[in-house]
């Protein structure tokens, strides 16, 4: 009779199959009545390798969900992703994400923009897109440096205007021609050399109608030749062999860069007064909106300067107090202009090109209309 009160031993279960792993020990006679004491090895020690503390360098970043966890299998901080298992292309550092799965600001740096090599290639993240998913603004308004540009070329015009009008024709075709090529780049098409070519074009086109018919045939000559322009890119783009999507987005940014161009040249048609008041007011106010003012108030006394700078300007000519409100109107287009200049983080290059041009070329229908009204 053995000194076990039951006959046989019975194993605790073992989830990894180790014999004699857990074996309960035997109950004898002299059995002691206090907690046993163990001395030396265990049997936990046999029975197991000794636990290392793991590598802090092996163990997956924070922010990261373990491959257990996302499958529903839990798993601790130790549980590595699989080698199958993609990296988030959206944080690629494995920087901690915030609130609404966004990442904080500066996290990252700019080697989060990529992620890692695939045979699919990785898409890099935009500082728009990046914008967007941290909730700031993508609008960067151009500095300092554009609007000195604009100042500059608004100045030129200001000053040929009063000279006379092939005068005139010098900074005006520069205008058109950064205008061309800034609204190209503004859509993201680059390199366009034919539609920016096809819309300068255009403009000078528009420039020699103007000057052979005259200004009391100004609005017959620039419409006509923004039909002809029209019609042109339309045949173009007919015989294009590239997809209907590529197609139509050529067409309309090729149609709006050579009607932007050709209507720049409202300041060839209008009177020189007009033009000399409208490209100072132009001038001022985009001075004042590089300014580093909170918006509403830098496009508030941005539009004050420049009806300031219309009057003042007037004085000098025969307009006399109205340039004040010519020169308002000429501020009001100037800065949307600058704000189509502006749109969705564009790069240096589109605020040395569109950024100059684009507040002179849209002021030119107000100092046409009001010209001719005020006149």
């Amino acid at each position: 009779m053995s000194n076990q009160p039951y006959e046989g031993r019975r194993e605790a279960y073992d989830p990894y199959q180790q014999p004699g792993a857990h074996q309960e020990p035997q109950q004898g006679a002299d059995w002691p009545q206090h907690t046993q004491q163990w001395e030396g090895q265990t049997w936990e020690t046999q029975a197991h390798a000794p636990v290392q503390e793991a590598d802090p360098a092996y163990l997956p970043p924070q922010g990261y969900q373990t491959y257990g966890e996302s499958q529903g299998y839990g798993g601790g901080a130790g549980a590595a992703l699989p080698p199958e298992a993609p990296a988030d292309p959206w944080n690629p550092a494995g920087a901690p994400v915030g609130d609404g799965g966004t990442l904080p600001e500066g996290a990252g740096g700019e080697e989060a923009a990529y992620g890692p090599a695939t045979v699919t290639g990785q898409s890099r993240v935009t500082d728009a897109q990046r914008a967007r998913a941290e909730g700031r603004s993508p609008i960067i308004e151009p500095g300092i440096q554009p609007a000195a540009l604009t100042a500059l070329l608004a100045l030129l015009l200001s000053g040929a205007a009063a000279i006379g009008q092939y005068a005139l024709v010098v900074p005006l075709v520069l205008l058109q021609a950064v205008t061309a090529a800034g609204w190209f780049r503004l859509n993201g098409m680059w390199p366009a050399r034919q539609g920016i070519a096809l819309a300068f074009l255009g403009a000078v086109a528009a420039d020699v109608a103007l000057l052979v018919a005259g200004r009391e045939n100004a609005p017959a000559a620039i419409l006509g030749t923004l039909g002809v322009w029209v019609l042109l890119t339309l045949v173009l783009q007919l015989r294009s062999h590239a997809d209907p999507d590529t197609r139509m987005y050529g067409l309309m940014a090729t149609v709006v860069s050579a009607a932007l161009a050709i209507v720049a040249a409202g300041h060839l048609a209008a009177e020189p007064d007009a033009v000399t008041v409208g490209a100072a007011a132009v001038a001022v106010a985009i001075l004042v909106r590089a300014l580093p003012m909170p918006t509403a108030a830098s496009v508030a006394v941005a539009l004050l300067a420049a009806a300031g700078a219309g009057y003042a300007v007037g004085g000098m000519t025969d307009l006399g107090s109205q340039g004040a409100l010519l020169g308002l109107g000429a501020g009001v287009c100037a800065l949307i202009g600058h704000r189509v200049a502006s749109y969705d983080y564009p790069s240096r290059f589109v605020h040395f090109t569109a950024g100059v041009a684009l507040p002179l070329a849209a002021a030119a229908p107000a100092v046409y209309l009001l010209g001719r009204v005020l006149g």
